[in-house]
């Protein structure tokens, strides 16, 4: 089913409103979902719509969340987000901290107790669009082998970057520290479809294609992979006085009670660093250099971070987006959730 933009926002707030969220907390999570399904992110897009509901309905995302800004510094601070929406806390963060570091140059922003926030692009945009740099990290729930390991330890731990140009570019590079995101494969499942042997083994270590048969998942680039992992562990976690690794709570297993997740902003003021204007000028010359370049075979030509999901977001405006059927059928129905989630696995089982 292909749906406009206008649409599926209409959808996914309805039905979030309809799980016991204010309107305004259901316009700033349906505005991330969306914007990740706009940009083909349809990992981080409709497809959690059931779960967030279900967690709302059931008690486990704080529905009238007491908000609260502690600052810890004049560059620092702690967002506390009360277990209420993650995509809602980690939004208002990152406006405190693009304020503080349009004042001081540089912000670190830590977003405590909070439930999952969705596509860490989304806010680190944010930054961008108001002249900043901006990185995010985010820790998640254990599913992840560490390198030489066989069980999962540490999560998909997202990280994202952003940094303006001085025409209408914006680099946008998101990325979890595995080979592909959880989100994926949950994608893939709801399409039926098979993953690469890359991305993930079964619950005997082996390598595996079946998006139903997934038991952990691999960090990218190995050890790397795996170190990077840990990193944004302890700056979303640890730092944040949150548990981490191994101990961070579960996504399905209780439905019931918040997820004390954690996220850090830092975003960077170039204005304290350089003229910001010669800034914006030589990244916007990087990217027409990048452009230039040969394509290697088979790629056509050579992207900066976050063109294709522009290109997609200019092609869905004419074409609609993509959802799968029994997601829309979910979305128009009358039903708030359909208890898909609660007391399962790691991977929803």
């Amino acid at each position: 089913m292909r749906v406009t933009k206008e649409q599926l926002f209409k959808l996914i707030k309805e039905k979030l409103m309809k799980a016991g969220l204010s309107e305004v907390s259901a316009n700033h999570v349906s505005d991330v979902l969306v914007f990740a399904d706009h940009r083909g992110i349809h990992s981080h897009g409709a497809v959690r719509v059931e779960y967030y509901a279900e967690r709302i309905a059931k008690g486990g995302i704080t529905v009238k969340p007491e908000y609260r800004l502690e600052k810890t510094g004049p560059a620092s601070a702690i967002y506390h987000g009360d277990n209420g929406p993650g995509h809602e806390a980690a939004l208002y963060a990152m406006e405190e901290a693009v304020a503080m570091a349009k004042e001081n140059g540089v912000a670190i922003v830590g977003v405590k107790a909070i439930s999952h926030s969705g596509a860490l692009g989304y806010f680190v945009e944010k930054a961008a669009k108001e002249g900043m740099v901006a990185i995010s990290v985010c820790q998640s729930d254990p599913m992840v082998v560490p390198f030489g390991g066989t069980e999962p330890y540490f999560g998909t731990n997202p990280i994202a970057f952003s940094c303006p140009t001085n025409d209408d570019r914006i680099i946008t590079f998101d990325m979890a520290t595995t080979v592909q995101a959880w989100g994926k494969i949950l994608d893939a499942r709801s399409k039926g479809k098979d993953i690469p042997d890359t991305w993930a083994v079964d619950a005997n270590g082996m390598p595996t294609t079946n998006s139903r048969d997934v038991h952990a998942l691999l960090p990218v680039a190995g050890a790397k992979g795996y170190g990077l992992m840990m990193m944004v562990d302890i700056l979303s976690g640890a730092l944040l006085g949150l548990p981490q690794g191994i101990h961070v709570t579960s996504m399905y297993q209780d439905m019931t009670q918040g997820r004390n997740l954690g996220q850090l902003h830092i975003v960077i003021n170039p204005a304290f660093f350089t003229d910001p204007t010669m800034f914006k000028t030589q990244i916007s010359t990087m990217l027409d250099g990048l452009k230039q370049q040969p394509a290697a075979p088979g790629y056509g030509e050579v992207y900066y971070p976050g063109e294709r999901g522009k290109l997609r977001a200019e092609k869905y405006d004419k074409d609609g987006i993509e959802i799968p059927d029994d997601i829309y059928n979910y979305l128009i129905s009358n039903d708030v959730h359909y208890d898909r989630y609660h007391g399962k696995n790691r991977f929803a089982e």
